[in-house]
């Protein structure tokens, strides 16, 4: 009989529509056959007894900062992508607002080059979107294989080192202020004629500027004003705006980790009408709200910010209609110490790729979704959009043989003690959860088994299966 590399039996396979038993064989890095439990197709050299576990096509975390190159006391990919491992991830999509950033062919092979030697699992490298800067390479960053690009609308940007400002004045020095309608959508012709996904971190500068001031000189510091400085509208008139844009350039556009739920309906109205208009949300918008702040503090600072309960429900509506796409983690380490302060003064964000999947599958266990929309919203759906489908994302032959297997019965406690990121700093420490990733595949080979992270870096660049040509979906 022949041989294969791995075959894994007895487990309870998931799709985004499809629950059933069935064994799977690999061999060299790819599924090659899926067959019934009672039928043995091929020898294996290693075989896994998946029984009493789901076992998933490889989860996916779409948006992902880990810093590097950069403020690496915070993060790096090494760390990120060994916390990805032990929370099911098999793929992460790396951020471009790195030191230097992915603006251009040279600074993308050079930024494949630093992570390809440190990832634990597989990832994709986002574009960014940087106007008249350049504008002139986002072709040739779609030619290298980027997997989609990215607009920061709102921030500044140092006009030296391409740099984000987050917390822009005007008249400051050696800043490029935000840019304006008219350059947003000569951003968006030019991603337009890739075919990629032009996708935005949406917040309306101009209104935040005013409202921040006006609470800044009243002396408000408390979380409620922090929302009054950035609300909802914020959110919706940037929306808004890029939906009216999409529908006349044509691009592609996807809303970065929506807050709200106004923001959520005009994306649902933007798909009726047809329009390629896609948005993603994270489980901070999903499990926290204001409400929870003195319970949790700030380390629930991030940008959008979450918002209220109304806002989590209608978010959640997104997600049980189909509206959202996809949910991931917005991953973006700081140190305890820096996030240790005045509530306006520390930065936005923490960690998030090892607690995503944990979180959404406690959400499972509460039949808040099945289990078939969890693989829809961190699988299959993201691989579709960006275009790694088939090769990611499903469990047919010929694709990377990527899996996570879950325990639906395991229960436990997220504890940041634990977290493999290289800062530690989460909202979530205490949450309980009932099912939990307890081993992690990447391309045949295991990198997490039960909480252990297998130490080797053998993660590899996936790009748009149609490199090079338009991409259309």
């Amino acid at each position: 009989m022949a041989t294969c590399d791995l075959c894994i039996k007895n487990g309870t396979l998931v799709t985004g529509t499809e629950t059933y038993q069935a064994t799977i064989y690999v061999k060299d890095e790819k599924i090659i056959a899926v067959t019934a439990p009672d039928v043995k197709l091929l020898e294996a050299n290693e075989t896994i007894d998946a029984a009493g576990l789901h076992v998933l096509p490889g989860l996916m975390d779409t948006h992902v900062h880990s810093r590097d190159p950069g403020p690496t006391h915070k993060e790096d990919f090494y760390h990120s992508t060994r916390a990805a491992a032990a929370g099911g991830i098999t793929t992460v999509f790396e951020m471009p607002n790195t030191t230097p950033p992915v603006d251009n062919a040279a600074h993308f092979d050079q930024q494949k080059d630093n992570l390809s030697s440190k990832a634990a699992v597989d990832f994709g490298l986002w574009g960014i979107c940087l106007g008249h800067l350049n504008n002139n390479k986002i072709l040739e960053l779609h030619e290298r294989g980027v997997i989609s690009f990215k607009f920061f609308w709102g921030y500044a940007v140092h006009e030296k080192t391409f740099q984000l400002m987050y917390n822009y004045k005007p008249g400051m020095d050696n800043v490029i202020p935000p840019f304006h309608d008219g350059e947003v959508y000569e951003m968006m012709e030019h991603v337009s004629n890739t075919g990629q996904i032009f996708a935005v971190h949406a917040e309306n500068n101009d209104l935040i500027q005013t409202l921040t001031s006006r609470v800044e000189e009243r002396g408000g510091s408390s979380y409620g004003d922090l929302l009054e400085g950035r609300p909802s509208l914020a959110e919706v008139l940037t929306v808004q705006t890029g939906i009216s844009m999409a529908r006349a350039t044509g691009v592609r556009f996807h809303v970065l980790h929506v807050s709200s739920g106004e923001a959520v309906e005009l994306v649902r109205q933007a798909q009726h009408e047809g329009l390629p208009v896609t948005v993603e949300t994270c489980p901070h918008y999903l499990f926290l709200s204001a409400e929870q702040y003195n319970d949790i503090g700030s380390t629930m600072k991030v940008y959008p910010p979450v918002k209220f309960k109304k806002d989590q429900d209608a978010i959640w509506e997104g997600i049980k209609d189909g509206t959202i796409s996809a949910v991931c983690s917005d991953h973006a380490p700081h140190t305890a110490e820096e996030k240790d302060g005045e509530l306006w003064s520390i930065p936005a964000g923490m960690c998030g790729v090892e607690t995503l999947a944990p979180l959404m599958l406690n959400a499972v266990s509460e039949k808040r979704i099945s289990l078939n929309r969890f693989v829809q919203l961190l699988s299959e759906e993201p691989a579709r959009m960006y275009g790694i489908a088939p090769q990611k994302g499903t469990l047919q032959p010929g694709s990377d043989a990527d899996f996570t297997f879950v325990d639906m019965n395991k229960e436990g406690t997220i504890e940041v003690e634990k977290l493999h990121s290289k800062s530690k700093v989460s909202a979530y420490n205490g949450f309980p959860v009932k099912g939990w990733p307890v081993r992690t595949i990447v391309r045949g080979r295991t990198v997490m088994h039960n909480g252990s992270v297998i130490e080797d870096s053998t993660g590899q660049l996936v790009t748009p299966v149609q490199k090079g040509t338009a991409i259309h979906g």
